[in-house]
């Protein structure tokens, strides 16, 4: 699999258009509600996860009758589904995962997503998206970020205590070698001023938010 799709059952409304994400090496994997937006996105059903007690007895029913590989936990459990479906994601060794799904509605789910990026922090590529963000974690090293139009801000937030000595050229505010605690609201809401700029920093971690208008 090069790339692994998981689509959570947050609210409809901050899903993008799937189909954008979707080409021939993109394995559709849902998670709970999640399975229903990719059946109505016309999309490919390959791997489901979750208790599903948020979609309907007939659509579970049929779900069961239809997919083979389907993964069925108690709604009592020690993990949420999408942090069961994430790790069986990253143990398939994709290039990719995406996440969709995963914010908006419950505040508690969406810090916990951003948390299981940490967990997961060995796999270097994951990005949680919606129709406003892209959310993804970096380690400490130097980064080349190209300009988006329509991503047109860029936020670096600190995940650890302390990220140190990060470097930012190429956006219209620049930094050297600084370093900001968790709390800090210096690195948000950046532009890139050229077409492709450079990131770097050399202890902790953090997530970089590139975002809409």
């Amino acid at each position: 699999m090069k790339k692994i799709a998981l689509v959570a059952g947050g609210p409809k409304e901050f899903v993008p258009a799937l189909t954008n994400y979707h080409d021939k090496d993109v394995t559709w994997v849902g998670i709970d509600k999640g399975v229903i937006y990719i059946q109505e996105s016309g999309l490919p059903l390959s791997h489901a996860f979750g208790d599903f007690d948020s979609i309907s007895i007939e659509e579970k029913k049929a779900l069961s009758n239809t997919l083979a590989s389907l993964s069925l936990y108690s709604s009592e459990k020690d993990k949420t589904d999408t942090e069961l479906a994430l790790e069986w994601a990253v143990m398939q060794k994709p290039e990719i995962i995406y996440l969709f799904g995963a914010t908006g509605g419950r505040i508690d789910h969406l810090l916990a997503n951003i948390q299981l990026l940490v967990k997961q922090m060995s796999f270097r590529n994951i990005e949680l998206i919606d129709k406003q963000n892209h959310i993804t974690l970096f380690t400490p090293g130097t980064y080349t970020i190209k300009k988006h139009k329509e991503l047109k801000y860029i936020s670096f937030i600190p995940i650890s205590h302390e990220v140190k000595g990060i470097t930012l050229q190429g956006f219209k505010y620049p930094l050297q070698n600084r370093d900001i605690s968790i709390g800090s609201t210096l690195c948000v809401s950046n532009e890139l001023v050229i077409e492709r700029g450079t990131f770097s920093f050399h202890d902790g971690i953090l997530i970089m938010i590139r975002s809409r208008d």
